[in-house]
């Protein structure tokens, strides 16, 4: 075991857990991955939950109380989704105390299927922002162009977001822009923006898998030597971007309003070609004032052979660029491929949602006691 998960936490990124289960939280697993791995954040969305649900029998109790009260199952699932992330807010809250309230954060996600409507999104923000009733909750909002409005009327409202599902880079700098906005409202309502906070989740490893399928289609020798590289290369010219939005005149009032930069947050940093180092999107992605969640698979392997050697990103932004330009050049097209992320990634939670309500009315059914 190395020291390789402390050194990151060094440089300025904040790991945190893209997992949660009611098992995690009850068996002290999660408390010990605090103390231990440096953990300091926790992700979740439908794909979790709907894992976690299925297997195991963790929530036998509270489905059988949830199925004799002949609740709904969206009703079932939002009772435990936030029991989950309301005691898993309560275990990282001295973290949140001891670091201002920028860490020791959970995030849960607004329903997917309503991520092409604003009204509906800044509804659900409300109502989950509510239900969990913490101050260390992050409102997961997807960055579709719908979700654009609903990041900005939930952070006008003094609630703090988590964007999710950014792929691109323009789309990228519309979050920052929404994200501003919000700020700007919230001062202009006379909230403390002390208290908001924000991170950007920007995917990483997707945008490779898609590229080098590409890539492998062509099958030359010019186009495999690109292969691996948009990944970093995309979330490295994000974090350049992160540094000239946070720096500029529009930030200075807000700055001076004690508000928080809005995070880079690299998502999706498993690595799902073996031909790549398994702590690939770690290594190479340390920056300070960044956040990276791992699936326990890959914190598991930057805590045992992880090489942390300092800011990674810094000076790398002309060859991100080229490595881009490289494979536009063999005729994959980046804004296609990004756009076609966004959409996936958002019908892939919509799924899982589905999946996740079927197997919820299912348990309902079977452990909901008979009367008389």
């Amino acid at each position: 075991m190395t020291d390789a998960l402390k050194r990151l936490s060094e440089e300025g990124v904040a790991i945190w857990l893209d997992d949660l289960s009611r098992k995690r939280i009850t068996s002290g697993n999660l408390a010990e991955l605090i103390d231990q791995q440096h953990v300091v954040g926790v992700t979740t969305n439908p794909s979790i939950f709907q894992k976690a649900i299925s297997e195991g029998d963790g929530y036998d109790q509270q489905l059988s109380d949830l199925g004799a009260r002949g609740v709904t199952v969206e009703e079932a699932i939002r009772m435990i989704t936030t029991a989950d992330v309301r005691d898993a807010a309560d275990i990282l809250r001295p973290v949140f105390d001891a670091t201002d309230g920028q860490d020791g954060r959970v995030s849960i996600e607004v329903d997917p299927r309503l991520a092409h409507k604003t009204h509906s999104t800044v509804a659900e923000a409300k109502q989950l922002a509510w239900l969990v009733d913490r101050p260390n909750t992050l409102i997961k909002i997807p960055a579709t162009k719908a979700g654009l409005p609903a990041i900005t009327e939930v952070i006008g409202r003094g609630i703090s977001v988590n964007v999710t599902l950014i792929f691109s880079l323009e789309r990228y700098r519309e979050v920052m822009d929404a994200y501003l906005a919000g700020l700007e409202k919230a001062k202009a309502a006379g909230l403390d923006l002390s208290k908001i906070h924000s991170v950007a989740s920007f995917f990483v490893s997707r945008v490779d898998t898609e590229i080098d399928k590409r890539i492998d289609a062509l099958g030359t020798d010019e186009a495999k030597a690109a292969r691996g590289k948009v990944g970093l290369a995309n979330a490295r010219l994000a974090y350049e971007a992160f540094e000239e939005v946070f720096s500029s005149d529009r930030w200075a009032p807000l700055d001076k309003a004690q508000a928080n930069k809005q995070r880079p947050l690299w998502a999706s940093t498993g690595v799902k070609d073996k031909a790549y180092k398994d702590t690939l999107y770690v290594d190479d992605l340390v920056a300070p004032g960044t956040v990276n969640t791992m699936p326990e698979a890959t914190l598991e392997a930057a805590a045992d052979h992880g090489r942390i050697t300092g800011n990674t990103i810094a000076g790398t932004y002309d060859q991100a660029r080229k490595d881009i330009e490289a494979v536009e050049k063999l005729g994959i097209s980046y804004d296609e491929v990004v756009q076609l992320l966004e959409d996936e990634g958002v019908d892939k939670f919509e799924k899982a949602w589905t999946d996740l309500l079927k197997s919820t009315e299912a348990e309902l059914k079977r452990l909901a006691p008979s009367e008389g």
